[in-house]
Parts: structure tokens; sequence; C-alpha cells
């Protein structure tokens, strides 16, 4: 199969072939696809993949493939579809996937790897993806499509902040393996994102605010992991099923029916203006219960341990009764008086 070195397409799915993916492709320079899914490799991803720098699609999905996803798969400029779907792939997800210009930069239409000219007319290369959770053809629009689908197998780690450059993604599917730690933040600068699967890993923490950007986004499933805090707000995440949250115990609001507790500020710190209001709210109250305090027991002590303030006091609160009561009773008489004579006129 090396002297084919005009081959620009190989397909061999859901066949019974064995072993291992022969090295001599390596001379096939002009591979643009490269199909062998469906079938029993049980070998690993060869490190002279790297080298064929025009595959432009990659499917081993469902070939028994083992051992790690290797770097070289990086060196790949022109890929636009990695299906690596239902192996036994293990490790890390690679850093480097910003290394794949085809999903970094504007496509680059390159019609020659999907359209061929014949005397009968002309003829595209179909593909069968799964991009939403369900078997699709590609055919003419393959073109268009730019997937990373490594579900369904035993990859750890946590997802690589470097997927966040990659602005042309269409779907990403790393459901079904053993991902830990956060989605990457900027995860929202993705803006060609339509499809996202990151059920049944381990992931945790809070669902990115920057999700809420992604205004192509039409199937989302995060279901079966530990994230927590409250879905962010926005069109897409509110219109998909409760199903694609559940879960995800510390997972809360709309669209599940879990309400979430009042916010509170960040780091459990409260605002300066806020903690300042209640700090001279508490140094008043104190004050004022040591100012009574002390009044108190100011006067009432005094007047309880000294006995001739004591009579004193009580002298001074008797004379001003009868001050008082002389006082009125003189008023109400000279106001009879003035009346009586008024009258009397």
């Amino acid at each position: 199969m090396g002297s084919l070195v005009a081959l620009k397409a190989l397909r061999l799915p859901n066949n019974s072939i064995y072993g291992d993916i022969p090295s001599s492709l390596q001379k096939c320079s002009n591979l643009g696809l490269l199909d062998m899914g469906e079938n029993n490799l049980s070998m690993t991803i060869p490190l002279w993949i790297g080298e064929m720098k025009s595959l432009t699609i990659l499917r081993l999905r469902s070939s028994g493939l083992k051992g790690h996803l290797p770097l070289q798969t990086c060196q790949l400029s022109s890929l636009r579809v990695l299906d690596l779907a239902n192996n036994s792939l293990s490790g890390p997800i690679p850093k480097c996937l910003n290394s794949i210009n085809s999903m970094a930069m504007p496509h680059v239409e390159n019609y020659e790897t999907m359209e061929y000219f014949e005397d009968a007319g002309t003829y595209f290369e179909s593909l069968m993806l799964v991009p939403k959770g369900e078997e699709l053809r590609y055919e003419e629009n393959l073109i268009f499509v730019s997937i990373i689908d490594l579900s369904s197998n035993n990859l750890s780690g946590s997802i690589p902040n470097e997927i966040s450059v990659l602005f042309q993604l269409n779907f990403l599917n790393l459901s079904r393996n053993h991902l830990t730690g956060k989605i990457p933040e900027k995860i929202g600068a993705v803006k060609e994102l339509e499809s996202i699967d990151l059920s049944r890993n381990h992931l945790s923490g809070e669902i990115p605010p920057s999700i809420s950007n992604l205004t192509f986004l039409s199937y989302l499933d995060l279901s079966y992991n530990n994230f927590s805090g409250r879905i962010p707000l926005s069109t897409q995440l509110q219109s998909f099923d409760a199903l694609r949250y559940t879960g995800n115990p510390e997972l809360c609001g709309a669209p599940l029916i879990t309400n979430c507790r009042k916010e509170q500020e960040p780091d459990g710190d409260t605002p300066v203006g806020k903690a300042e209001d209640e700090s001279n709210t508490s140094r008043f109250y104190i004050g004022l219960g040591i100012g009574f305090a002390l009044g108190f027991w100011g006067v009432c002590g005094a007047l309880f341990f000294k006995r001739t303030w004591r009579h004193a006091y009580f002298r001074f609160v008797y004379d001003m009764k009868d001050q008082a009561y002389v006082t009125t009773v003189l008023k109400v008489n000279w106001i009879y008086k003035k009346f009586k004579k008024l009258s009397f006129w």
C-alpha cells in the first residue's frame, strides 16, 4: 500500500482487520482520509502518524486501540475530524491541540480532499460521525465539519485549556472517561461550538460563565460529574433538558428543580462598603450599651450606697413635686377666675 503515493482516501471500516496500522502508509503523503474504524487493531496509534501532513480525517473509532494518545497527533495541522471514540486509550489529553491549525485558524476549504472529479461526474467523500449523540452521515457538508470525539475511553487528567483556542471546532465529545478538574474558563471563546458532551467523568467546580457566550450551542450534556454552584443564565443553557445536568448533587438553578441558596460573595468576603457599614453599626450598639450601663450605675449606684445623697435626692424630688402641684393649682385658679370674669360681662 505504501506504493500508492497518490492515494487520497483509504476507507476500511467495519471489517475484521487485526494487528497494527501498516507503517507503509506513511509514504502516502497525499492521504487526506484514513478510516479504519470498527476493526480489531488492538494496537497503539503509531508515532509516525504525525508525518501525514495532508491528513484531514482520522477515524479509528471502535478499533480496540490501546496506549496513550501520542503528542504526534498535534502535528496533523490539517486535521478537522479526530474520531477515536470507543477504544481503550489511556493517559492525559495532549495539551498541544492548539497546534492543529485547521481547528484554530479560519477554514481554508480544501475541496480536493473531499471532492473527486471523474468521467461519470463528481464524487463526494462521505463519513459516519456522531456529533450530537446520534450517528449521522456527512457527505457534501463534510468539508465544513470540525470534530474531536474521544468519548468512551480511559483518558484521565484535566481538559487542556488549549482547547479554548480551537476557534473553528464544532463538536467536542469527551464523555465516558475519567477526566478530572474543571471546564476551561475560556471555553466560551470557541464561538463555533454546536455540541459539548462531557458527561460521565469526574469533573468538578462551577460551570464557567463564558459558556453562555456559545450562541450556536444546540447540544449540551454535563450529567454525572461533580459540578457545583449555579448554572449560568443564557438563552441556550436553560433550554436544555434537566437530564443534561443530572448526577451533579451540588448543581442548582434552572432547568434543575434545585433552587440555589442566597449566593455569597466570592471567597466568602463581603464588599468593603458593606463591611464598613456593619462595623460602624456594631460599634454604635456596643457604645450605646456601655454608655447606658455607666450612666445607670453611675446614678443609681451612688444613690444606693450614699444615704445622704439618697435623702437629698428624694427631698429634691418631693420639693419639685410640691412646687409643680402649687404652680398647677395657682394656674388653674387664675384660668378659672379669668373665664368667670368673661362670662359675667
